[in-house]
């Protein structure tokens, strides 16, 4: 039998979000163009009051605001997103999600993946997971496209992560082949 047990912490649901939000390609076209395309308006606009008003200082601040507004808004951006992400859930779910998890993959429970969470225990088929995918610093479980089970390795109280990762990935591909 497979079991760890880890904490689950609000600082692991934004890492998870960010990463999710990183990986989505939209929204990085739509921070990067918010990126650049506010930053050259204000470049024209500097550039208009250097040569015809021949005003070097206000054209020096517009594209000083212009180089910090380029460098700034992807962090205020994601800022804002952990912000985001934290006020989405009520004060009763966020007691119900963070704390200690346990993961257990038993022989006689081949069919699933049994978890015991803040809020009580469950089951998941393992033809219902999709992946097992590693980072340096987690090991995520993906029950669905955009939602996973965050297992971050520091925070592992009992068990070998890499083994119980190991054999998750195994018995996903059992199920689903």
């Amino acid at each position: 039998m497979f079991e760890i047990e880890y904490e689950f912490r609000e600082d692991d649901l934004i890492h998870f979000n960010e990463v999710q939000f990183t990986r989505n390609e939209e929204i990085q076209q739509n921070i990067r163009r918010h990126r650049w395309i506010v930053p050259l308006v204000m470049l024209l606009i500097g550039g208009f009051y250097y040569f015809y008003y021949s005003d070097r200082n206000s054209a020096a601040y517009v594209l000083a605001i212009a180089a910090l507004w380029g460098w700034l808004s992807p962090k205020i951006i994601m800022l804002d997103l952990r912000r985001q992400i934290l006020n989405n859930y009520t004060y009763k779910e966020k007691n119900a999600m963070f704390g200690t998890y346990t993961l257990t993959i038993d022989p006689t429970q081949a069919q699933y993946l049994l978890e015991k969470s803040p809020s009580g225990k469950h089951k998941m088929l393992w033809s219902d997971l999709v992946r097992v995918e590693y980072s340096k610093h987690y090991v995520y479980i993906y029950i669905s496209l955009s939602t996973a089970l965050v297992i971050p390795r520091e925070t592992i109280k009992s068990g070998d992560l890499e083994a119980f990762a190991k054999q998750a990935e195994k018995m996903i591909e059992r199920a689903s082949g």
